[in-house]
């Protein structure tokens, strides 16, 4: 073997020797770079759908107690807490000038019934003196007419029977304007009375009092046009218990009528209470103060009241609470993880929501349509079969993946939140 021939195999072998070791570079090189993804088996699964919303505690019966009657309070007769029954005695105000009132009004009343009584009496002799008038009149004729009598007295008869009727019409017109003053009188009286009743109050129904605003001897004030009045305790049924939600206009149109509620009380923070939903608004609750305003800061928010049908120990109104309302089940669904769920853009430019599916390292972007969502977990309508692979996480490779991408699949959970999406 010549030395040129020695050169040109120890060349070969180098280069050969070279390539083979940019070959192995490239491969492990573009291992390297193949995202690790964590991926999980669809199956079925019992699925609960719920809103979430936070409120206040209150009675469905809830009165508050104004007065009627402006005075001072001369008698108290009950304490914050104290349950109450209907037509219990709770307070009275100063009657001394609603008492003045109703006897003023007894006395003109019985004055108007006495000057009624003497019209009447005026009537009958009125009445009485115009059938004598017109008995002569009747005799003046009739010897008028045999020229007993002479024309001079017949006219002057006929003239009394004249003023005989205009007395009985005045004395008609003084007993109609009699018979109202008597109404009028009677009126005043019934006004009055009315009023002394109202210096005493009762309680309108049986129930707790959960605020009182006044003391013995202070001065009530009644409302007005434009002020409103002293409200002096509130009285609350507490038998029926509401949970007033502010439940978000995203999640209003799946709240319904009779839907299970469970809700928690931060007072009570390690019991559950059961309840159903009984009434849902139709407008959005009001900021304080711009009721009525046209302008885009409106609320956001609908109220939806809760009955809790559990009876719930210590319960005192205003107690905040949060709630869940449970709007919709789905049993044996097929379900696909909330973080596996992803957006891309198809071949018309329009985005769809869909999951990556792994088959043999490789994924492949697949639109599903989803149904309700469930605490970590969407319901499938379509897209998917049981027991097909999906990539979870984390976040970041399902965000940047692309169909045919190779992967790896690691044995550690996703890091993701349940509820993440991209």
């Amino acid at each position: 073997m010549t030395r040129s021939t020695k050169r040109l195999i120890s060349g070969v072998v180098v280069l050969g020797l070279a390539s083979g070791g940019a070959y192995s570079w490239q491969r492990y090189r573009e291992r390297s770079q193949i995202p690790e993804v964590q991926a999980e088996r669809i199956g079925r699964r019992n699925l609960v759908a719920t809103v979430a919303a936070s409120g206040k505690i209150e009675p469905e019966t809830l009165v508050n107690i104004s007065a009627d009657t402006m005075g001072r309070v001369t008698d108290l007769a009950v304490e914050e807490g104290q349950r109450v029954e209907t037509g219990q005695f709770l307070m009275l105000i100063d009657p001394e000038s609603a008492e003045s009132a109703v006897e003023m009004g007894a006395a003109g009343l019985r004055a108007a019934q006495e000057s009624l009584n003497t019209a009447r009496v005026a009537i009958e002799t009125a009445k009485a003196n115009l059938e004598l008038s017109e008995r002569n009149e009747t005799r003046a004729r009739e010897l008028s007419r045999d020229r007993i009598v002479s024309a001079e007295e017949l006219d002057r008869v006929q003239s009394e029977v004249k003023v005989r009727r205009s007395e009985l019409a005045a004395r008609e017109t003084e007993l109609r304007a009699q018979g109202q003053r008597l109404q009028q009188e009677t009126a005043n009286l019934r006004s009055a009375r009315h009023t002394l009743s109202k210096v005493t109050i009762d309680a309108p129904m049986d129930g707790m009092i959960t605020r009182l605003n006044i003391e013995q001897g202070e001065t009530v004030v009644i409302g007005t046009m434009n002020n409103a009045g002293t409200v002096l305790m509130t009285i609350a049924d507490l038998s029926v218990i509401l949970s007033v939600l502010e439940v978000d206009e995203t999640d209003i149109l799946d709240v319904r009528l009779g839907q299970e509620t469970t809700v928690q009380i931060d007072a009570l923070p390690d019991v559950e209470f059961k309840g159903y939903v009984t009434k849902i608004g139709s407008s959005a609750i009001q900021a304080a103060g711009n009721a009525g305003a046209t302008n885009d800061q409106r609320g956001t928010n609908f109220e939806v009241e809760v009955t809790i049908k559990d009876e719930i120990p210590g319960v005192r109104p205003d107690f905040s609470c949060t709630a869940e309302i449970t709007t919709a089940t789905r049993d044996d669904a097929i379900a696909v993880p909330i973080q596996a769920l992803t957006v891309r853009e198809n071949e018309d430019e329009v985005e769809e929501e869909g999951v990556f599916v792994l088959r043999d390292g490789v994924v492949t972007f697949t639109p599903v349509e989803v149904g309700i969502a469930g605490e970590r977990y969407f319901e499938v309508l379509s897209g998917l079969s049981e027991g097909d692979e999906v990539v979870t996480g984390p976040y970041s490779s399902v965000r940047e993946l692309e169909g045919g991408d190779a992967v790896t699949v690691s044995d550690d959970e996703a890091d993701d939140a349940p509820g993440d999406r991209s």
